[in-house]
């Protein structure tokens, strides 16, 4: 696949095109840091956005749930469905409530998602979910075992269309508002992962993997 991706008209940035981006591993980057998507498709003209976990693996985003989800249902029928992935980097305080704003990377994906049938691939997608929220947590647990697999449905979704939207850097006011005298400025924004808690039930000679202990979101 080409490292960029023109824009169509459903995907092209039209408010504040100098934030757009196009670039395949620049979405790619952001789909990789994110931990929550929101789904959003319409059914019989109700419009529905539900929050979900994914994952991706190479061109294609997975999403899964029970095998009785309707959103699942509905979206393996061959409706169109709008993804979208946002991480809040910080709060941009302007001199003017109107040019207040935040910082931040977002993508939308446009597409049309398949329930996985191949079992291989099925399981695959989820191992791509695991490994997405906690690199190495696949290998150190119980895999899904036949009934899981079938009480579970995983959508493959290909990153085909989309385009990204970033906004950096400090805040910009109206050149008279410079003169306002009040603190302006960023605070940045991370998700940061404490101390692991183990379980109650987890015997005391069992210490935290790497993986655990020295978790961090940023990749």
């Amino acid at each position: 696949m080409p490292d960029s991706c023109a824009p169509t008209t459903r995907t092209r940035v039209v408010r504040e095109p100098d934030r757009a981006v196009y670039d395949r591993e620049a979405v790619y980057k952001i789909l990789d840091e994110g931990f929550i998507c929101h789904v959003g498709f319409n059914v019989d003209g109700q419009p529905f956005v539900i929050p979900t976990s994914y994952g991706r693996a190479g061109e294609n985003l997975y999403i899964h749930g029970s095998a009785a989800s309707r959103m699942l249902r509905n979206l393996d029928s061959g409706i169109p469905v709008c993804v979208t992935v946002t991480l809040l980097d910080g709060l941009v305080l302007a001199r003017s409530i109107f040019n207040h704003s935040m910082n931040y990377r977002s993508v939308v994906i446009l597409g049309t998602a398949t329930a996985v049938q191949d079992p291989a691939e099925k399981l695959e997608a989820l191992r791509s979910l695991s490994e997405h929220i906690l690199p190495g947590r696949w290998a150190e647990s119980r895999h899904p075992n036949e009934r899981e697999l079938k009480a579970t449905t995983a959508l493959r979704l290909p990153i085909t269309e989309f385009s990204a939207k970033v906004r950096q850097g400090p805040p910009i006011d109206d050149e008279e508002d410079y003169a306002f005298r009040t603190w302006a400025g960023v605070i940045p924004l991370e998700t940061v992962a404490r101390a692991p808690v183990a379980d109650a039930r987890c015997p005391p000679e069992i210490s935290a993997p790497g993986h655990v202990g020295a978790y961090s979101r940023k990749r």
